[in-house]
């Protein structure tokens, strides 16, 4: 299957990412979401992040060696920006990228399955959310992954794919083919809430809050524990800033929810900082205050 016209379904911190993303690497994509006040800022966003993308790839990460060297203007003119998903209805490969929250989710994939071509491929950006679970609101399970993409998208060469109970080993190579055109590899692992990068990045994140709370070192001395002693590019804290706390905390909760389990139980201060707006970097204040 030649994937040429992909979907991105949702212009937050991540459906931006991977939006930029396919279309540095030459894809046609459309990016939808409910608002176009939302969709003025995601081209903002793009716009900038293009603009200031060496600056990142010192910072944070290399930049795929397959990223076209274009202009802001080149890689927006790739991007279609709509609040119709009537328009997916010639793409070839889905990624949905919507809040962390179930019943938000569940209302998008009906809606996919009714517009999208037959054989067109939904990968699910989730945190968390099982893959099985988003499979069964649709008429195509074997045509249904998860494609955990890291941020920042443009920067990250690997990615966790994540097999659902019915997912067919044609979907996994056409998945597979998407990614390879994107300059980027996977591991593949099986479908269970939080998978295995956030099943255990969560509960770290969270318990470097609950040390913030109880007052045992402060968010600096957190983060240069992890980095200094155990060679972490970024601390706990600063991740959670990087992810967005409100992220986290429907995360943290999604594992809660699943597992039955005290040890996911989200942290007070992080439910008090969602609540006051403090969402890290893309709110300006977090953990840690950004210009």
């Amino acid at each position: 299957m030649n994937i040429q016209t992909v979907g991105v379904v949702g212009a937050g911190v991540m459906g931006i990412g991977v939006a930029q993303d396919l279309a540095q690497t030459d894809h046609q994509v459309i990016l939808i979401d409910i608002s176009e006040d939302i969709l003025d800022k995601a081209k903002h966003e793009i716009r900038n992040n293009i603009r200031f993308q060496g600056f990142f790839k010192k910072s944070v990460g290399e930049v795929s060696q397959r990223h076209r060297q274009e202009t802001p203007d080149g890689i927006i003119e790739k991007i279609e920006f709509s609040t119709n998903y009537k328009i997916l209805e010639n793409a070839d490969f889905v990624v949905e990228n919507v809040t962390e929250k179930w019943d938000i989710k569940r209302e998008v994939y009906p809606l996919l399955d009714s517009i999208c071509p037959a054989d067109c491929v939904f990968s699910a950006n989730t945190s968390a959310i099982p893959i099985t679970r988003i499979a069964s609101v649709t008429k195509r399970a074997d045509k249904v992954l998860g494609i955990h993409f890291m941020n920042p998208v443009p920067m990250k060469p690997m990615v966790e794919m994540i097999r659902g109970y019915h997912t067919s080993e044609l979907t996994i190579e056409t998945s597979k083919k998407v990614l390879a055109q994107m300059g980027k590899e996977c591991i593949i692992v099986n479908d269970s809430p939080g998978f295995v990068s956030n099943r255990v990045l969560m509960l770290t994140i969270n318990e470097a809050v609950f040390l913030l709370q109880d007052q045992v070192a402060t968010a600096e001395d957190i983060d240069k524990i992890f980095k200094s002693c155990f060679g972490h590019k970024m601390g706990p804290l600063e991740t959670a800033d990087l992810i967005g706390l409100d992220t986290i905390l429907f995360s943290i909760e999604v594992l809660y929810e699943n597992f039955n389990d005290s040890k996911y139980r989200p942290c007070s201060l992080l439910k008090k900082m969602v609540d006051a707006g403090l969402h890290g970097r893309k709110s300006g204040k977090g953990f840690y205050v950004y210009q």
